[in-house]
């Protein structure tokens, strides 16, 4: 009996892997961050290092990506990560969008909920120091003061949705 559920589970486990979610490997960059505001080098080190993989269009794949159920679970937190915030997206959307994705990773980064432990336990360089947390703070507000001198007040802010 044991030896039925064995083949039947190894036999499961053989057929989920030719279901593989669709790779996050996307070159369109016309909407990109870089392409509106300024990125400093050391800024950019650190977006790239903690950030790019489930917040842009291009994901750099580590091995396991490729065993099912861990692809999905992967495709998971990377679909979700570029539902909360793009990089390759971000000027593409409202200005008051922009200015409130600044404003939440202000938040996250203060309250160490990016980047998520998940990651950073299996990708070490990801993990942000003091210093590397202050940085992109400071890169985030720069961004929303230049916001702020472009636009108009009642342009930073969301639209409410509406409720149904």
């Amino acid at each position: 009996m044991i030896r039925k559920i064995v083949l039947v589970l190894a036999g499961l486990f053989l057929i989920i892997q030719f279901v593989r979610p669709a790779k996050n490997v996307s070159a369109d960059t016309t909407r990109n961050i870089h392409t509106l505001y300024a990125v400093p080098a050391d800024v950019d080190k650190i977006l790239e290092s903690s950030c790019a993989d489930c917040h842009s269009n291009k994901t750099t794949y580590p091995w396991y990506a490729e065993i099912q159920p861990v692809g999905w679970w992967l495709n998971n937190h990377i679909v979700n990560g570029k539902r909360h915030f793009n990089l390759d997206d971000f000027t593409g959307r409202r200005i008051g969008y922009q200015y409130k994705k600044m404003d939440d990773c202000i938040e996250q980064l203060n309250t160490d909920e990016m980047p998520l432990e998940t990651y950073t336990m299996i990708h070490h360089n990801a993990r942000l120091s003091p210093a590397d947390k202050q940085t992109l703070i400071n890169w985030c507000e720069s961004v929303k003061a230049e916001i702020k001198s472009k636009y108009p007040a009642d342009s930073l802010v969301m639209p409410k949705q509406a409720r149904h």
